[in-house]
C-alpha cells in the first residue's frame, strides 16, 4: 500500500461521493466550503509541518524500531504496578475486539446491555473484595481515585477541619496526586508516619494503604476507630489481589476503598490505561463520583441495566459539581472484571497464594543470607535493609534484567506478582550477594489479618472457567451491544469515528505493554522518543509551544490547563485572580474543573444564535476585571458553529489580564485550517480519543493532553515521583499518563500526514453540512454560522414536533435503534434536540442510510400528529422493538408487526435486535441495585 492510501482508507467518502455531497451543500470544493465556514480572522493558510505520511507497513516498521529501543525487564518495582498475565481469550476477544473497543458510553442502555453487564461484574468484584456496599464503574487510576476519595470524605464528614491525614506508607505517586488536588481546594494534607506519630486532634479524613508501599500489612482497626471518633472518614487504598487473602477494609468499618485493578490482567503499559476503583459503605452511594451501573427494568418488567443516578453527571451539575469526572476506564474495567470471571474466586486465591509464597521465599532467602528484612507482615512486597548498599543492589539486579525499587540509600523494595518465577528470585538473591533457599517456606499470614469471609459468590464468577465458556460469554455480551463494527454512531460532541486496526496493533506488543512506569530511563528510550514526537506533532497541529500527555482524560486535561493558569497568575503576584468566565453553552466539565482548580465560575450568556454574547461578556469582564483569571470557551462552539467573534473574545479577555482556555473537544473541526495557539488561545486540552483516534472503548480509555503557549509551559504537570521537588502538579499517577495507548494517535498522525489530516477535517465538516442540508426541511437545524453553514456537527430541533405531536426526543432516539442506528446526542447542549456528528470516516451510503431513517421517522411522527396512530401506542412510543415483542402470540398495537420490526428499508438479513425494551430509568434510581442480581431475577 502506498503512503497516500491510508487517508483514503480512513476517510469514508471517495471523490465521487464528495462531489455529490458538495452539490447538495452548494459548493464546488471542500476548500471553498471551508473558506465560507471558517471566519477569515482565525483561518490559517499554511501547511502543517509534519513528516510525509507513512504507509501502514512503514508506520508499523517505525513503531517496531521504537519498541526495540525499550527493554522489557522483569519488573519487581511494585508501587501499584505489577506484572500480570492477560488471559489470551480476554486479550483477543475484548482488548483486540472492535465490538468492545469501538463502543460508546452506554447512554443508550437498550443497546449497551453487554458492556453494562460487564461493568456490573466489575462493580460486584470490587464490592465483594473490599467488603463495601457500592462501587462505581471505574476511575482513571489509583492516584486520582484516592484524590476523589479525599473530596468525597470532605463532603460527607461531620468535621469542619481542613486537615486530611495521609499515611506516609501510601504510594508516593498517590500522595503527590492528593497534594496537587488538595491545594487549590484549601485542604491541608498532612503526611504522617502513623506507626510512630499521633493523629491530630481534628481532621476530616484519613488515607491508609493496604498493604503499604513498603509491603507492610497492618491492622488498621484502631486508626479507623480513632478517625470515626472525631467525625472523620477513612479511605483505604487496597490491593484487590491481596484482599483475596487479607481481611477486607469493610469488615473493620472503613468508609471508602480506592485503588487499581491493573493486576487483574491489564498490562502495565508504562503507566496506563488502567481501571481504578472506588467503593463506599452504605449511605455514601449517592455521593460517589463518576459512573455507576445499576439494575432497573424494561417496559415488560424484565431486569435491565443502565447507568444509575444520571442526574449526578457533571454536565448537569456544572459549577455545583463535586467532581469533574464524567468518564471511566470501561474497556480496562471490562478486562479486569472478566479476569475475575475467568479465574473465579478459587483461581484468584491461587494466584494470590502463589504471589505471597514467592514473596515469602524471597524474604526467607534474604534472611538466610544475612540480609535484614523489615519484620512486618507482608503480602507481595518485602523491604530489605542494606546500609549504604541499596543503589549497588539495584544496579546488580538491573544487570540481571530485574528492576527493583530503590527506596533510599539503605533500603530496597522487592515486589512479587503472578509472573514471578524461581529464576527471578535467584536473580534477586544474586544481586544481594546471597544464595537463597530451596523448597517451601512458611508463608502463613497472621490470623488477625487473614480473610475468613467468602467473595465472588454470584454464579457469573463460578461458571465461565473453560475457554469455551468464556469465549461464548464474551460473544453473547458483545452481540447485545451496538458499536462501530455494526454501523454509524452519529453522536455530536463525541466524534465516534473508526479506529483503524493498524493504529491499534502496537498496543499489545510487549515492548509497549509490559513496561513499568517507573522503569529506569535507559530502558524506555523508545517510548520516550515516541511520546516526544507525539507531543511535538500535537504542538504543531494546535499552534502551541509545549504539550504534556500526562492527563489521562479530557477532564484531567482541563484541570491541568486551569492549574497552569492559576500558577501563572500566582507566579506574577496576581494570585487574587480567581474568576473563570464560562459560556452557558460550555461542556459541563468546564465549570466543574474550574471549581476544582479553586476558581469562581461566572456564566456568560449566549445570544439567540447560540454564540457567546459579546455584550454580556463585556459586562462580566467589567464587573470582574481585577479578579479575572480566565475564560473557558469551546471552539467551534458546543452548538456546532464557527463563531465569528472568537478573536475579539480572546482580545477582550487578554486586555483585562485574563488567560484564554479553548476547550479542544472540537479540534477535529480545526486541524489543518486553524490553530488555537495562533488565534488567541493560551491553553487547550485535546481529546485524543476523539480527534486522534484512540477508541472510546465503551466510555474509556481516553487521553486529554494539555497544550500551552510558552509562558504557561513552566506550569505543566510534573513527574508524580518528583512532584515535591519541582513543585509542579501531579495530574495522574504516572508521568506520561495512559502511555500504553499513545502508539494509537502516533500511528494516526504518522500515516495521515499534513494533507490527510487537513482533508479529514474538511470531509468531517462537509459530512455535517450534508446531513444538515438533507434533513433541514424535516427537522429544523437549530444553529448555523457563516452563510448558514455548521461546523462538524449540527443540532436538529425536535421541540416544535414534540409540542405538536407529543413525540419526544427519547422516542426518536429509541426508534433509531429499530432502524439500526445508535442515536445522536440527546438534549445537549439544548434540551429536546439531537446533535448529529457524522465524522469523516462514514461513507456516503451510511450517511444516506441515516438521513433516510430520520426522514422516515419524520413521516411516522406525522402519522402520530394526524391521529392515524394514537399518541401513546405507536412505533415511536413503543420503540425499541425486541424480537420477543414482535414474535409474541399477541399483538395489540394499531400498526403491523413488520412496521415495528423492519421499518423503512432495514436489511432483514443484517437486523440488529436490542435485547431489552425501553428501560425505566426512574425505577432504577428509586431502587438502587449496583451489583449482579440473582439469576432468579431474570425468571419470567
Amino acid at each position: 500500500m502506498s503512503a497516500e492510501q491510508f487517508a483514503d482508507r480512513h476517510i469514508g467518502p471517495d471523490p465521487d461521493d464528495e462531489r455529490r455531497m458538495l452539490e447538495t451543500v452548494g459548493y464546488g470544493s471542500v476548500d471553498e466550503l471551508m473558506d465560507a465556514a471558517i471566519p477569515e480572522v482565525i483561518r490559517w493558510h499554511g501547511t502543517l509541518d509534519l513528516p510525509a505520511p507513512a504507509g501502514e507497513r512503514e508506520a508499523l516498521a517505525e513503531l517496531r524500531a521504537l519498541a526495540a529501543r525499550n527493554t522489557v525487564a522483569v519488573s519487581m518495582i511494585g508501587l501499584g504496578y505489577h506484572g500480570t498475565h492477560t488471559p489470551a481469550v480476554i486479550r483477543r476477544n475484548v482488548l483486540e475486539n472492535p465490538a468492545w473497543y469501538t463502543a460508546y458510553t452506554p447512554y443508550q442502555p437498550e443497546i449497551s446491555q453487554g458492556r453494562l453487564e460487564a461493568l456490573l461484574n466489575f462493580q460486584t468484584m470490587v464490592t465483594d473484595l473490599t467488603g463495601l456496599a457500592t462501587a462505581n464503574a471505574s476511575m482513571l487510576d489509583e492516584g486520582t481515585a484516592a484524590a476523589e476519595a479525599m473530596t468525597l470524605a470532605r463532603r460527607a464528614s461531620k468535621s469542619r477541619s481542613p486537615v486530611y491525614v495521609v499515611d506516609a506508607d501510601a504510594l508516593p505517586q498517590t500522595i503527590a496526586v492528593i497534594a496537587s488536588r488538595a491545594e487549590p481546594l484549601g485542604i491541608d494534607v498532612r503526611v504522617l508516619d502513623l506507626g510512630a506519630e499521633e493523629l491530630p486532634g481534628e481532621f476530616f479524613g484519613l488515607h491508609l494503604q493496604y498493604p503499604g508501599a513498603s509491603g507492610a500489612v497492618r491492622d488498621h482497626t484502631a486508626l479507623v476507630e480513632a478517625a470515626h471518633a472525631v467525625g472523620a472518614l477513612v479511605t483505604v487504598a487496597a490491593d484487590l489481589l491481596a484482599l483475596t487473602l487479607l481481611r477486607p477494609p469493610g469488615e473493620i468499618g472503613v468508609d471508602i476503598a480506592a485503588g487499581t485493578t491493573q493486576r487483574f490482567g491489564v498490562p502495565m503499559g508504562f503507566g496506563g490505561p488502567h481501571a481504578g476503583y472506588l467503593a463506599v459503605r452504605a449511605g455514601l452511594e449517592r455521593m460517589l463520583p463518576g459512573r455507576l451501573v445499576g439494575v432497573s427494568r424494561d417496559a415488560d418488567g424484565n431486569p435491565a441495566y443502565r447507568l444509575a443516578l444520571q442526574t449526578r453527571e457533571q454536565h448537569i451539575r456544572r459549577e455545583k459539581a463535586t467532581s469533574n469526572i464524567c468518564t471511566a476506564q470501561v474497556l480496562l474495567a471490562v478486562m479486569a472484571g472478566m479476569y475475575a470471571v475467568y479465574h473465579g474466586p478459587d483461581g484468584l486465591r491461587a494466584i494470590a497464594r502463589r504471589t505471597h509464597d514467592m514473596a515469602a521465599r524471597l524474604a526467607a532467602g534474604l534472611r538466610a543470607g544475612g540480609v535484614e528484612v523489615t519484620d512486618v507482615a507482608f503480602f507481595d512486597t518485602v523491604t530489605a535493609v542494606v546500609p549504604g548498599r541499596a543503589a549497588e543492589v539495584v544496579a546488580a539486579a538491573a544487570e540481571r534484567n530485574v528492576n527493583l525499587r530503590l527506596v533510599d540509600a539503605d533500603r530496597v523494595g522487592v515486589s512479587c506478582d503472578e509472573t514471578t518465577t524461581g529464576v527471578h528470585l535467584r536473580s534477586v538473591w544474586a544481586a544481594f550477594g546471597v544464595d537463597g533457599v530451596d523448597g517451601d517456606v512458611d508463608a502463613t499470614l497472621p490470623v488477625t489479618l487473614a480473610r475468613t469471609s467468602d467473595f465472588l459468590t454470584h454464579p457469573v464468577f463460578r461458571t465461565h472457567h473453560s475457554e469455551t465458556a468464556m469465549l461464548r460469554y464474551l460473544r453473547r455480551l458483545s452481540d447485545f451491544d451496538y458499536a462501530l463494527d455494526r454501523g454509524m454512531i452519529p453522536l455530536g460532541s463525541c466524534t465516534m469515528k473508526l479506529n483503524a486496526t493498524t493504529e491499534m496493533e502496537a498496543i499489545t506488543w510487549p515492548e509497549f505493554a509490559h513496561l513499568h512506569p517507573f522503569a529506569p530511563d535507559a530502558q524506555t528510550a523508545g517510548y520516550r522518543e515516541l511520546i516526544g514526537q507525539l507531543e511535538a506533532w500535537l504542538a504543531e497541529v494546535t499552534g502551541y509551544d509545549a504539550v504534556s500527555v500526562q492527563p489521562n482524560a479530557g477532564s484531567q486535561g482541563e484541570l491541568a490547563g486551569l492549574l497552569a493558569i492559576r500558577a501563572y497568575h500566582r507566579d506574577r503576584g496576581a494570585g487574587h485572580r480567581d474568576v473563570c468566565l464560562i459560556p452557558s453553552s460550555a461542556h459541563g466539565t468546564n465549570a466543574a474543573s474550574a471549581v476544582m482548580a479553586g476558581m469562581r465560575v461566572v456564566v456568560v450568556a449566549c445570544d439567540a444564535d447560540g454564540n457567546v454574547d459579546l455584550v454580556d461578556l463585556d459586562a462580566k469582564i467589567d464587573k470582574h476585571r481585577d479578579a479575572l483569571a480566565a475564560i473557558m470557551v469551546t471552539y467551534p462552539s458546543t452548538h456546532g458553529v464557527y463563531e465569528t467573534g472568537i478573536a475579539s473574545l480572546c482580545a477582550k479577555v487578554h486586555d483585562a489580564g485574563g488567560q484564554v482556555y479553548v476547550d479542544g473537544a472540537n479540534l477535529n473541526a480545526l486541524v489543518g485550517f486553524a490553530k488555537p495557539g495562533k488565534f488567541g488561545a493560551d491553553v487547550s486540552h485535546l481529546n485524543l480519543h476523539k480527534t486522534f483516534c484512540i477508541p472510546h472503548g465503551g466510555g474509556g480509555p481516553g487521553v486529554g493532553p494539555v497544550a500551552v503557549r510558552a509562558h504557561l509551559a513552566p506550569f505543566l504537570p510534573g513527574d508524580p515521583l518528583g512532584a515535591h521537588v519541582d513543585g509542579k502538579p501531579a495530574i495522574s499517577a504516572a508521568r506520561y499518563g495512559s502511555a500504553g495507548i499513545l502508539p494509537i494517535p502516533w500511528a494516526y498522525l504518522r500515516m495521515m500526514g499534513a494533507e490527510g489530516l487537513t482533508r479529514a477535517t474538511g470531509v468531517a465538516v462537509l459530512a455535517a453540512n450534508y446531513v444538515a442540508a438533507r434533513l433541514r426541511n424535516h427537522f429544523p437545524v437549530l444553529y448555523a454560522g457563516n452563510k448558514g453553514l455548521v461546523a462538524h456537527e449540527c443540532i436538529l430541533d425536535l421541540r416544535p414536533l414534540t409540542k405538536a405531536t407529543g413525540v419526544s426526543v427519547d422516542d426518536v432516539a429509541k426508534r433509531l435503534i429499530d432502524y439500526g442506528f445508535h442515536a445522536p446526542t440527546m438534549s445537549f447542549p439544548v434540551a429536546g434536540t439531537l446533535m448529529v456528528e457524522p465524522t469523516e470516516s462514514e461513507d456516503l451510503a451510511e450517511l444516506d442510510r441515516f438521513c433516510d431513517a430520520m426522514i422516515a421517522i419524520r413521516a411516522e411522527i406525522d402519522k402520530v400528529g394526524s391521529g392515524e396512530w394514537p399518541a401513546g401506542d405507536n412505533p415511536l412510543a413503543n420503540a425499541p422493538h425486541t424480537a420477543a415483542m414482535v414474535s409474541g402470540d399477541e399483538w395489540p398495537h394499531p400498526y403491523p408487526r413488520s412496521v415495528g420490526a423492519y421499518p423503512g428499508t432495514v436489511d432483514r438479513m443484517a437486523k440488529y435486535w436490542p435485547p431489552v425494551r425501553r428501560i425505566d430509568g426512574a425505577y432504577g434510581d428509586r431502587n438502587l441495585v449496583c451489583s449482579c442480581p440473582s439469576p432468579e431475577a431474570f425468571e419470567s
